[in-house]
């Protein structure tokens, strides 16, 4: 080879090697042209975490990736930084779609998405029931049911019986007819702090009477006992919350044990329902469907929401659901610092249907799940772009409206329609 050839390729080398290795070096760091902006930009990543495992990953209609089969993850690198339309598809399981955006030099998580069966399997547990209470273990079911008959004559009357999901098997507990033989009327049953003991309110004879029923004695005792009834005349409601009594008073003060949390009156109404809860060092005043929270500057209680149904804590402690008739809104108690953010006392409205929201609880810390007349439906907190709403097939082929419990504790729902109660497949392992 000439000397003039040698030394054309040497530089000719050197040339391509100065041309390339800039390049090599900048698209080793992250960095891509984007045609679309025709420029050069630092690319951005997609963490996803996904339960069940081993889904399919599409990013605007193409496969991407699969999750692994240890951990459910996948980590997608170098996209440019954009909107994507990310898609999770297994068969035999709901879909779940976003719109996610990349950014430069940052990594967007998703970390809690479930995808649900598409046909969740349920099965009859028990028929004849008028309404159901779960014990506080969520391993025992008190079942109210129909009795029509006293000594041959027919009556309008019910009876208790005990459902233990554990042995699966159904156990009687009391008569109406027991406590008064011209019958009663059913009005409230709560579990006590006792997981052993729960305490009945019945009309009988037009008057309202309080009863506590042991559950662990054969036959079970029955007694009655004097209610929430406070031997101060001066307390118009009182709860016990983390060994704290906290009452209100015809004054309009809120008191935690004797310590008066309010200086501002609260001007109470007569013949009204209070309710008070605790949402991490919030104080809420329920009257009627409004909701008062405790301004601790002020020491007064000022309007949170109007014509609220329930609120709830989540498992976490760290958010607090609220709904209405037709709208689910969430109340952030700290600061959330994954993807996305969030500052303690963001306000979010989740959901508003044309439905009307019978109830609605906590599935996990991500995820709630509420119920209309007659649908059962799922939906994600996360509410970049649009939450995810997944349907869940009403069991009873009968019309009517329904009732929903979440078992956390077994990951199945149960159904009430029509006097059936129906009990789903394990719906979260």
């Amino acid at each position: 080879m000439l000397k003039r050839t040698r030394t054309i390729l040497f530089w000719g080398c050197v040339m391509l090697f100065l041309i390339l290795a800039p390049a090599i070096v900048l698209y080793c760091q992250g960095f891509r042209f984007d045609i679309a902006s025709k420029k050069i930009t630092q690319t951005g990543g997609l963490f996803l975490k996904i339960s069940p495992k081993q889904t399919d990953v599409y990013l605007d209609g193409k496969l991407k990736e699969k999750t692994d089969f240890f951990f459910g993850s996948t980590l997608i690198e170098n996209l440019l930084p954009r909107k994507y339309q990310v898609k999770i598809v297994k068969d035999g399981f709901s879909l779940w779609e976003k719109s996610l955006e990349i950014k430069e030099k940052q990594v967007t998580e998703a970390k809690s998405i479930l995808l649900f069966p598409a046909d969740l399997n349920f099965t009859a547990l028990s028929s004849n029931v008028l309404n159901f209470w779960f014990s506080p273990d969520e391993k025992k079911i008190i079942l109210e049911e129909p009795f029509d008959t006293t000594q041959g004559v027919k009556t309008s009357g019910w009876a208790l019986k005990l459902y233990d999901l554990n042995k699966n098997l159904k156990s009687h507990l009391i008569y109406g007819t027991d406590i008064s033989r011209q019958g009663s009327e059913l009005l409230d049953l709560t579990f006590s702090n006792d997981p052993n003991q729960i305490n009945l309110v019945l009309g009988i004879n037009e008057q309202s009477k309080n009863f506590s029923l042991r559950l662990d004695t054969a036959p079970p005792l029955l007694n009655e006992t004097n209610g929430n009834s406070t031997t101060s005349p001066d307390i118009i409601f009182s709860k016990k919350i983390n060994n704290d009594l906290y009452s209100l008073n015809t004054a309009g003060f809120v008191l935690k044990n004797q310590e008066k949390l309010n200086e501002t009156v609260f001007p109470v109404q007569a013949e009204t329902n209070y309710d008070i809860s605790l949402a991490a060092n919030n104080v809420f005043l329920k009257e009627n469907n409004n909701l008062f929270l405790l301004n601790p500057a002020t020491k007064s209680f000022e309007n949170f929401f109007d014509n609220v149904l329930a609120t709830k804590l989540s498992p976490d402690g760290r958010k607090m659901l609220y709904f209405s008739d037709h709208e689910i809104w969430l109340l952030f108690l700290q600061d959330e610092l994954g993807q996305p953010q969030r500052k303690a006392g963001d306000k979010i409205l989740l959901l508003r249907l044309a439905d009307e929201i019978k109830d609605c609880s906590w599935l996990n810390s991500d995820y709630l799940i509420f119920n209309t007349a007659n649908q059962i439906q799922i939906m994600e907190i996360d509410n970049r772009d649009k939450p995810n709403v997944n349907e869940i097939k009403n069991p009873a082929t009968n019309t009517g409206d329904i009732t929903v419990y979440w078992n956390k504790t077994d990951g199945k729902i149960y159904v009430l329609n029509n006097n059936i109660l129906y009990q789903s497949a394990v719906l979260l392992p």
